[in-house]
């Protein structure tokens, strides 16, 4: 048995150059017609425990995803219904600001591998924000997650933005603009006022053990 579904930026209908096509295959055994390299792919019982935690993924799952083949004629996510309420916040989140925090040290001490610590340093800034609006009971799954927070999105200059994603395309695609030493130095320079983002989100998380 298994099924394939599209998620994501297709999904929502905010698909652009920057854009990959996600796909899932959910599958009860090994089957080499799915290329790691293309798809997501899953036991039907991981499935099932991510929607038992009530873990992001499966909430991502249940609110963007479109069956796209199914050898039994069923679609497994939709029969699963909603997942459990998402409870692991605190450590998600603590989790990303780790991941942030450790990329920033090794950015400020001159890394050789300086595009994969900005990229590193915007998957922590977009997972958190995930983690932080299912928290709240908002579903934001976009790529611009930390835009898209209200009064709490990150505010940095569009231009500095673009940069962080420049690079996360760069360190998983290999392709685009190589960043210049003053768009580094730009990053640099943002990362006191990212800090303080962080800390603030990170404080009411913690104040809410949510």
């Amino acid at each position: 048995m298994n099924h394939v579904y599209v998620f994501g930026s297709l999904v929502r209908g905010d698909y652009d150059n920057y854009s990959d096509i996600d796909l899932l295959a959910l599958v009860s055994s090994y089957n080499e017609k799915y290329d790691i390299n293309k798809f997501s792919i899953y036991s039907y019982e991981r499935i099932k425990e991510l929607w038992n935690q009530g873990n992001p993924f499966a909430w991502h799952l249940s609110i963007e995803s479109k069956l796209v083949y199914s050898s039994d004629g069923k679609d497994f996510i939709a029969e699963l219904g909603t997942p459990s309420d998402y409870k692991n916040a605190v450590h998600d989140c603590n989790k990303f600001l780790t991941l942030y925090l450790d990329s920033k040290r090794s950015l400020l001490n001159n890394t050789n591998s300086v595009v994969f610590e900005i990229s590193n340093i915007f998957l922590a800034i977009r997972n958190f924000s995930t983690c932080f609006a299912l928290s709240k009971g908002e579903n934001i799954f976009s790529r611009d997650s930390s835009k898209l927070l209200g009064k709490n999105s990150l505010n940095i200059s569009e231009s500095t933005y673009d940069i962080l994603v420049r690079a996360r395309i760069l360190s998983t695609r290999g392709t685009g603009e190589i960043l210049s030493g003053t768009e580094i130095q730009k990053v640099k320079t943002s990362l006191p006022h990212i800090d303080s983002w962080f800390n603030s989100l990170n404080m009411e998380i913690d104040n809410g053990r949510i």
